[in-house]
């Protein structure tokens, strides 16, 4: 097991970018999937992104291509997700995963077993 904690939430106008972490403990980061979620109020939680975690390939969602960075840095292992040029529609919980294994890209979050608490994004227009 591994243990996530997110940081980086608040409030930004559209336009506007914020950088989200999620900083791991228990495990070594280099050898998971690490991927972020996303779950506004009333929705299904839906993916956003994820670094594979050999190779830091990466895949994104259609609603955040272009906007949206995922990264990762081992050594502190902890995970980023930098977002530029944010929507008010970008407004919603957003949680960080982790995943072990070699399938790619996972993007059902029942694939995932090891999650963050979640962290507040707000986009006001």
């Amino acid at each position: 097991q591994v243990q996530l904690v997110e940081s980086g939430g608040g409030l930004v106008q559209a336009g506007g970018s914020l950088r989200l972490s999620c900083a791991a403990s228990g495990r070594t980061l280099s050898t998971y999937a690490m991927a972020w979620f996303r779950q506004a109020p009333g929705k299904e939680r839906d993916f956003v992104a994820v670094i594979r975690g050999s190779s830091s390939n990466t895949y994104y969602a259609d609603s955040v291509k272009g906007r949206f960075t995922i990264s990762r840095d081992n050594a502190k292992n902890t995970v980023y997700l930098q977002m530029n040029s944010l929507k008010p529609e970008d407004t919603a919980v957003y949680y960080c995963a982790a995943r072990f294994g070699s399938a790619w890209p996972v993007i059902n979050d029942n694939e995932y077993n090891n999650w963050g608490q979640g962290t507040l994004v707000t986009v006001s227009s």
